[in-house]
């Protein structure tokens, strides 16, 4: 990854929530590698939270004034108590979340687990796939910041090979890397988000790990879908960062066939350019690319309203798995055909995309390690110490 003052420059500027030696959460910017306190750098006390809610709800022209604001002020003079060393603070789950939702957006993921699940099926898609962006509805309360260990879930495991299903933990633990999008403003019940207004309500984009229990998921989801084996925890990185940073990376999604029905008909259908790297046990095993995913973050907030549901501030949907046409850009341990996770492994997800001006934008880490119920195969941490 690059130096800390390209991916966290003036073309950055991401939001997160911090404390300092035992005091209150706040909200906070990043500043190469200073932690810069919002509520002292602009005087503002919509900042001196524990939350970024009640500042995403305020809307896009509130967000576009801020992070103009914050050009100017991050290069000093800062106020005094300001400034934090990134490595001196305590970084924490960076909004509320109201409603979770995660989709299904990657062909080449969907493609490999068809051709895994449904080995006889010519076809790996599922008829329905691509025509619209397939999701689920997850537990908002099982989204944790980075750095907290991820405990081993159980539930009911049935092998194809045996009669009956059995109780127990988990042997087929996976990862998910992913992007998160948070919802700043929602719309009302009965008011569909038309796709080319999805950026006057995405407030940011942020690092996801959607942790899975093949076994349990296996068993469980005919005919309702994922539940128990998605459930028990999902790891978002610390640092939002802006839909307006990301205006150098957009980039068109790949070429949709059949047309998508009107409301979710874009010209171009804009993605990101954002790159992913997945470490296990220090291990870099792959970089999946977002760029390759085939639906795009304002078609999937589309399809999630069109039907008149409500977003709310805080709303967060992620991409699901991010996967590119290669097996070393593969963003799940199931494709990687390399096994399963062990207690005490750790998975750490990181990511950068074009900035502007040339710079690139760094977008944190998301970090988790894996302990047995009993607690006997890791250190528990409950927040990240951000790491470079």
């Amino acid at each position: 990854m690059n130096d800390l003052n390209d991916l966290y420059g003036v073309t950055n500027l991401p939001y997160g929530v911090y404390s300092a030696a035992g005091s209150t959460p706040r909200c906070a910017t990043r500043y190469g590698d200073q932690v810069l306190d919002l509520a002292l750098l602009l005087e503002d006390d919509v900042f001196a939270a524990p939350s970024l809610n009640a500042f995403m709800a305020q809307g896009k022209q509130r967000w576009d004034e801020v992070r103009a604001a914050l050009t100017d002020r991050v290069r000093g003079p800062l106020p005094q108590g300001c400034a934090h060393h990134v490595d001196d603070v305590t970084m924490h789950l960076p909004f509320e979340v109201a409603d979770y939702v995660d989709f299904y957006a990657s062909e080449h993921h969907a493609s490999n687990l068809g051709r895994l699940f449904r080995p006889d099926n010519p076809d790996p898609l599922l008829p329905n796939w691509k025509h619209l962006p397939v999701s689920y509805t997850g537990r908002a309360g099982s989204v944790v910041v980075s750095g907290t260990d991820i405990v081993r879930p159980s539930g009911q495991r049935k092998a194809p090979t045996e009669t009956a299903p059995t109780f127990g933990p988990s042997l087929r633990l996976d990862i998910e890397a992913e992007l998160g999008f948070v919802v700043g403003t929602g719309n009302p019940m009965g008011t569909p988000i038309p796709v080319d207004q999805a950026a006057d309500h995405i407030f940011g984009v942020a690092l996801f790990n959607d942790w899975s229990a093949r076994d349990i998921q296996a068993w469980e989801y005919v005919p309702l879908g994922p539940h128990l084996g998605k459930s028990f925890a999902s790891t978002i990185a610390p640092w939002i960062v802006p839909l307006a940073a990301l205006d150098a990376a957009r980039v068109s999604t790949p070429v949709q066939e059949p047309t998508p029905l009107p409301y979710l008909a874009m010209d171009p259908a804009w993605g990101l350019d954002i790159d992913l790297e997945v470490a296990w046990n220090d291990d870099v095993v792959a970089r999946p690319p977002y760029s390759s995913m085939y639906w795009s973050p304002a078609q999937m907030l589309a399809h999630l309203t069109v039907n008149g549901a409500p977003t709310r501030t805080g709303d967060l949907f992620a991409s699901g798995t991010i996967s590119g046409p290669d097996l070393d850009q593969v963003g799940s341990l199931i494709e990687l055909g390399k096994g399963f996770l062990e207690d005490g492994d750790e998975v750490v997800l990181r990511a950068s995309a074009p900035g502007a001006d040339g710079t690139r934008i760094g977008f944190g880490e998301a970090r988790g390690r894996i302990r047995s119920r009993d607690g006997r195969s890791a250190t528990s941490s409950t927040n990240e110490k951000e790491s470079r």
